[in-house]
Parts: C-alpha cells; structure tokens; sequence
C-alpha cells in the first residue's frame, strides 16, 4: 500500500504536524484554539465561528491564527472531533446492548451540541475521537463471524440513524416567536386529522385515529427512537445468523 502524506488537519489532530526550525515559537496550541472555538459554537451556535471570532476569543490577530489552523473548514473538522465526548465502554457485553448503547449515546450528545448538525459529513471519520468510536463498534462486532467490511457498514449505519434521529429531534423542538411551530405529537396528530380527507388518505387518517403518531407533548419519543433501532438491530442479528448458516 502506498503511504501518502497526512492532510494538514489530520497532522494536526494528531500532533503529526513538523514543528518548523526557525521563527518564533508559538504562544498558543491548536488545542487552546479549538476550546475557544467550541466555547463560541455553544454560546453562538456556528454561526457565531468565524476566524476573526475565534482570534478575538484568544487575544490574537485573525492573520496569526492561520499558524495554527490553515484555514475555517479545517477548524471546523478539527472542531467536530474535539466535541465528541468518548464514547461507551465496552465492558464485555454483547454486540447488541452495546450497539445500541452507542447509538443512543451519538444521538444524545449530538442533541447536547446542535451545532454539530450543521457541519454535515466534511470528511470521513479521522481525528483521535471520532475514530476511537468506530474502533468500539466494529469491536463490539468481533466475536461474530462479520467481516471488517460489514461491521464498518454496521457501524456507519448506526451513525447515519443516529443523525437522522438527532436531526429530526431538534428541527421539530425548535421553536420561535416568528413561527406557529406544531410543539409536539399530541398537536401534530390533531392537525393532521383536521387536513386529511379520509378518501385520498386513507391508512394516514386511520393511523391519525389510532392515535399511531403517539400523544407526546414534544417531539422527541424514545418509543419511537427504540422501535427504529431495533429494526437495524434485528437486522443485523440476522445478518449474523446467516453467516454462521
């Protein structure tokens, strides 16, 4: 396999980076920056992340900054790392309460930090944390017959459904004084067996009826989170049982 050279950001996230020989020494560490940065995105969401913020937020000039961080997109990817907290130990438990475990908690700290939804998939998983998370999932894989191929898919699954379900979470939470947000299931259902015309939509109204959205009075249903992940949990544990046909 040919060995390229380490992005700049990825150097950087894990102290690869080639000090230089001459000039100054730095007065500050990309670490120092970035807890600067994470203190603004909480404060301001990720709007409030510029480089001329960050520099105020550090006592610099905005120019000195790029020393340290070649450019936005690379704080902002350097940024995503350092927010994510560790994930779960272990512990020897089975594949599955591990799983699901570790999905709940990529949901839940993602929902502590709103901001992360905004920043999308920049890049693949590559600094020290987030990759410490795809080590404990496809681990908790091990002692099945899956190949690295299918247990890195589990694990970007699980992910993907960890987003989504946080995404959806806080867009439907999010409320204004300029909107007239629907502020939970409960009124939801009701708006919806108001609209619906019982011949064109026939399962909906029934479902409406049937009380099938829930009667929450916020968005966010664990009922619903739990019956989601263990379909993709089911699923994998027939994956399971197929190889070991």
């Amino acid at each position: 396999m040919t060995e390229h050279s380490l992005p700049p950001v990825v150097a950087r996230m894990w102290g690869r980076e080639t000090s230089p020989r001459y000039g100054p020494r730095p007065s500050l560490d990309l670490g120092t920056i970035v807890d600067a940065a994470l203190r603004i995105a909480d404060r301001d969401g990720l709007e409030g992340v510029k480089m001329s913020s960050v520099a105020a937020e550090v006592g610099m000039a905005t120019m000195s900054l790029y020393r340290y961080v070649g450019s936005k997109d690379q704080l902002l990817i350097v940024m995503a790392d350092a927010a994510s907290p560790e994930p779960p130990a272990l512990h020897d438990r089975g594949w599955r309460t591990y799983l699901a475990d570790w999905t709940r908690a990529n949901r839940d700290f993602l929902l502590s930090r709103p901001w992360l939804l905004a920043l999308g998939h920049r890049t693949p998983p590559a600094g020290p944390r987030s990759l410490r998370w795809l080590d404990r999932a496809i681990a908790a894989l091990a002692d099945t017959d899956l190949s690295y191929g299918e247990r890195l898919n589990i694990a970007a699954t699980l992910s993907g459904y960890a987003i989504q379900q946080a995404t959806l979470a806080h867009a439907l939470n999010r409320t204004t004084d300029a909107t007239d947000s629907m502020v939970g299931l409960a009124e939801y259902a009701d708006v919806l067996g108001q609209v619906l015309d019982p011949d064109g939509y026939p399962e909906l109204t029934a479902a409406v009826r049937a009380n099938a959205f829930g009667v929450s009075e916020e968005w966010v249903d664990d009922a619903d989170f739990t019956f989601g992940l263990d379909l993709l949990l089911d699923g994998i544990q027939a994956l399971i049982a197929r190889g070991n046909r």
